[in-house]
């Protein structure tokens, strides 16, 4: 299998602590001649807290393959902290209720004679004096409850 990382634009800073990362070198492994076992020249860097391990061995250069390590942690730590961020992100969204009927915190019954808040179990037979801005009964009546 494969997997596919974002590479990280410089703008984008991702800020690596070094006393943070362990960084190995070893003598790489596969085909490249008489050069391959003189020198290490593959870099495998391990970010502790998080525990991200990247490595490289494309290039017979210790330089490259670890200037190449480094980008290749940006990016990782740079997705870890998308992932982290999206899951709380998740955990709002699914910390929401739903917005439909029975749902609501408070619900009034409204006709042509009284409007009652469900909740509290307060009447109140003038409705028009309701709905012109008087709720002071429903308010000392929920403050009573601690709704």
């Amino acid at each position: 299998s494969v997997f596919v990382y974002p590479e990280v634009d410089d703008s984008i800073e991702v800020d690596i602590n070094p006393a943070e990362v362990r960084i190995d070198t070893f003598r790489a492994s596969g085909a490249g001649g008489q050069h391959i076992n003189k020198t290490d020249s593959a870099v495998r860097i391990t970010h502790v807290p998080t525990g991200i391990v990247v490595q490289c061995q494309n290039d017979r250069s210790q330089h490259k393959n670890r200037a190449e390590a480094w980008a290749m942690l940006r990016s990782r730590l740079f997705e870890h902290e998308l992932r982290k961020r999206q899951a709380e992100q998740q955990k709002l969204e699914d910390s929401k209720s739903d917005v439909g009927w029975g749902h609501q915190i408070r619900s009034y019954v409204l006709d042509q004679s009284r409007i009652k808040d469900l909740r509290t179990g307060v009447e109140m037979s003038n409705t028009q004096k309701v709905l012109d801005g008087d709720l002071d009964d429903f308010i000392s009546a929920s403050l009573k409850q601690g709704l």
